[in-house]
């Protein structure tokens, strides 16, 4: 990796580049922005992100009902329209721009990533048809441009195996019905494709129990709000052990959490009505095969059938074992959502088993455990998928205060230019995008819901997302 260790003109502004325009790459954004009111060094600052439209987890990473995402998305916008951070959108990196061009026009590079590969699941039968990666699933329901528009709903039997947020917006979505989700921004291909879903009931595993979820009290409540949807539990899952008592006791997330449960049992008891959709919640569940089904001539059908357990017990810390007693599921459908991993960047050291850059509070290193000068991360692809959005902040203060600490020794990009890296994309003939392109863009959602007219309870779609890359690029640049 070339460096350049020659002097900085005291009058040119640091340039840097922040690769992610997620939540991640905004709020370190935003930190060094206001930073240089505080020092005495100016910084120009440069966003990038893969995609057309900026945001990243919050557009195509969240479910879109979720009642926090248009507070998160305004706080972001208010960042970017303040005009001190200049968005260029679909520029991947490490083929529209390579580590190497960023080291020639910018002083310093951060990485913000995130992760948005499924982690896998190595049990008999995760390959079957009908097996699926839930972040596959949410990059389908969000509207991710570089997937395909058609998703395969034929289960009316499902199970989602997790017991993280993700499982539950994954579990939320396939059981909710089409209609209440015309509210949020899905596409109509997304919609035709939940209303078709002849889903009677889903099924959500965790191998822990009740007081070892990893689930938040907000995104447990929202299973609540689904209409015309049962929540299901099994008594048996919430006998508790000495260590179980104690999380509930010393943490009040656990104790909220355990306490909604436990009212939703009650209420399960009390129930007169019956709805047409269920949502069972498992607790003690290992999942150890997918089981394949077969046809009349006892032929392998190569297609999901059900799904097999372990019978796990608390270990009275709060921990697991097994109990060497197994349990069947019939489903038609397998969604695992066990975690998330961040792709490697190409040029940098990587940690393959977290899915992480190499990295020490930011500082990337290299091979040798140095810190390779001016390269720094943050968000997931720095510390991996855990936290909730909160915690970015806090990570992005973290890797910017280790830039400043570092500014005297920075190498010294060769073409810092502000205009240098633009005239390198256009003779490249990408098709980058800005933050005015993202206004027309979003403007253009808008009116797409506002065209859609009145929704049968009165209600308004507020807009309707643009899948279609090619379609997103024109609005975007046109004009």
């Amino acid at each position: 990796m070339s460096q350049n260790s020659s002097q900085r003109p005291a009058d040119r502004a640091i340039r840097v580049a922040v690769v992610g325009a997620g939540p991640a790459g905004v709020y370190a954004s935003d930190i060094l922005a206001k930073a240089q009111k505080k020092s005495d060094f100016e910084f120009s600052i440069d966003l990038y992100d893969r995609y057309p439209a900026p945001f990243g987890l919050i557009r195509y990473g969240v479910a879109p009902d979720h009642p926090r995402i248009k507070g998160i998305v305004k706080a972001l916008h208010k960042v970017l329209d303040r005009g001190d951070i200049r968005l260029i959108g679909n520029v991947e990196i490490g083929k529209d721009l390579t580590l190497e061009d960023l080291r020639r026009h910018y002083d310093a590079v951060i990485f913000a990533t995130g992760a948005i590969k499924d982690a896998e699941l190595d049990i008999p039968g995760i390959e079957l048809q009908g097996s699926f990666g839930a972040a596959d699933f949410v990059s389908w329901y969000d509207g991710h441009p570089d997937y395909p528009r058609d998703w395969p709903l034929d289960a009316e039997q499902v199970a989602v195996i997790g017991n993280g947020n993700v499982a539950l917006d994954v579990a939320r979505v396939l059981s909710k019905h089409a209609e209440d989700m015309l509210t949020t921004e899905i596409p109509e291909n997304v919609y035709t494709g939940l209303k078709a879903s002849p889903v009677t009931d889903v099924h959500v595993f965790g191998r822990r129990g009740p007081a070892q979820v990893k689930f938040t009290p907000l995104e447990l409540r929202e299973l609540s709000h689904s209409r015309d949807v049962d929540i299901i539990l099994n008594e048996e899952d919430f006998d508790f052990d000495a260590g179980s008592d104690e999380a509930i006791r010393t943490n009040n997330q656990v104790k909220t959490m355990v306490n909604t449960l436990g009212n939703w049992l009650v209420e399960q008891e009390e129930r007169e009505s019956e709805a047409s959709r269920r949502l069972h919640l498992h607790f003690l569940l290992q999942p150890v095969e997918i089981l394949e089904g077969t046809d009349e001539a006892g032929q392998g059908t190569g297609a999901v059938a059900g799904i097999r357990f372990e019978r796990m017990e608390l270990d009275g810390t709060g921990n697991v074992r097994g109990t060497g007693e197994f349990q069947d599921f019939e489903v038609q459908a397998v969604y695992r959502a066990v975690g998330y991993l961040g792709s490697e960047i190409p040029g940098l050291p990587f940690d393959q088993r977290r899915g992480v850059l190499v990295n020490e509070a930011g500082r990337v290193k290299d091979d040798a455990g140095a810190h390779v000068p001016g390269i720094y991360a943050t968000g997931w692809i720095k510390r991996g998928p855990v936290g909730l959005i909160g915690h970015t902040k806090g990570d992005a203060l973290e890797t910017i205060g280790c830039l400043l600490e570092d500014l005297h020794h920075l190498p010294v990009a060769p073409e810092p230019a502000e205009d240098a890296v633009i005239e390198l994309l256009e003779s490249r003939s990408v098709e980058y995008t800005t933050w005015d392109g993202w206004q027309k863009l979003d403007a253009h959602e808008v009116s797409l819901g506002e065209a859609y007219g009145p929704l049968p309870d009165g209600g308004a779609r507020e807009r309707v997302k643009v899948v279609e890359r090619e379609d997103m690029i024109r609005i975007s640049r046109e004009g």
